[in-house]
């Protein structure tokens, strides 16, 4: 019988603006991943753009729906988190990591952008989420949230391939074997992705064309085709380079369609890219 990787994804979800699990379910489930959500939040739409949304915390699913699987015998090959919106739910996640030691343990920490926190993340989350990521395999912050972890100011300018080499090395000494920073300017003028494999002591990076629109959900969609990536195999610099390569298709496809901004990328434009046989070599150590 053909083994298929499951995955707990523990995310919010917005009815309408493509993004956390409404791009997360998609994505993965078209790479052959079994997707089972587990919703931190249900809201109407995302926050930026369509005014007051409607919202419904589910706090107390999380616990209830992890009991339920234990004692159903449900297991999974990786638990995967993103926005959380309390204190208590990076508890909860903790628990589901607990309680499937073997599964691969993936934590977007979703905390801010722009070099700005998110309004529901004070000092005390932004300390729990640094439990969260102590507890990963791997990590997918953006420059803000590497940032964050690391207690550093937000760096406003680009950065040497020295500095991006100890901002990786520093956030990888909290726990996670593996870190990826997204959406890095350098000072060499690219912007990337970049990341570490600390058990072999790599330094990677994957530059992209930058597009000047930025369409909510995108580090929620290359961090699931990332994760999807490394279950299906993919070396590090792979796993990057097929997330890399879908977003900025994604987004070009998108921009070129002239698509409002607060709805995301046209994902279902773009879905088939991700069954072709491609090459993905854009990769270069950092």
């Amino acid at each position: 019988m053909h083994e298929q990787r499951r995955v707990a994804a523990i995310h919010d979800i917005s009815g309408v603006g493509r993004c956390s699990l409404s791009v997360i379910l998609p994505s993965m489930s078209v790479m052959g991943i079994q997707v089972c959500p587990v919703p931190t939040a249900l809201l109407s739409t995302h926050t930026n753009g369509f005014g007051e949304v409607v919202l419904k915390d589910m706090t107390e699913y999380i616990p209830e729906a992890l009991s339920h699987y234990v004692s159903a015998g449900i297991d999974f090959d990786c638990i995967y988190s993103g926005f959380l919106a309390s204190q208590a739910q990076v508890s909860h996640c903790l628990e589901f990591m607990d309680s499937y030691k073997s599964a691969l343990r993936v934590v977007d920490p979703v905390m801010g952008d722009g070099g700005r926190r998110y309004r529901t993340y004070d000092d005390a989350l932004c300390r729990r989420m640094g439990e969260l990521v102590a507890a990963a395999d791997i990590i997918t912050p953006n420059l803000t949230e590497a940032a964050i972890l690391l207690g550093i100011p937000y760096p406003n300018a680009p950065l040497t391939v020295s500095e991006l080499k100890q901002m990786l090395v520093k956030l990888a000494a909290k726990g996670p074997k593996t870190v990826v920073i997204t959406s890095v300017m350098t000072a060499d003028g690219e912007t990337c992705n970049v990341g570490y494999d600390g058990e072999h002591s790599a330094f990677w990076r994957v530059p992209y064309e930058m597009i000047p629109k930025s369409y909510p959900g995108t580090g929620d969609l290359f961090a699931s085709i990332l994760t999807g990536g490394l279950l299906l195999g993919d070396s590090l610099p792979i796993a990057m380079c097929r997330a890399t390569s879908f977003c900025e298709y994604a987004i070009k496809t998108t921009f070129g369609y002239g698509a409002p901004v607060r709805e995301g990328v046209l994902l279902e434009k773009c879905l088939p890219m991700l069954v072709e046989q491609r090459s993905y070599t854009q990769y270069r150590q950092l």
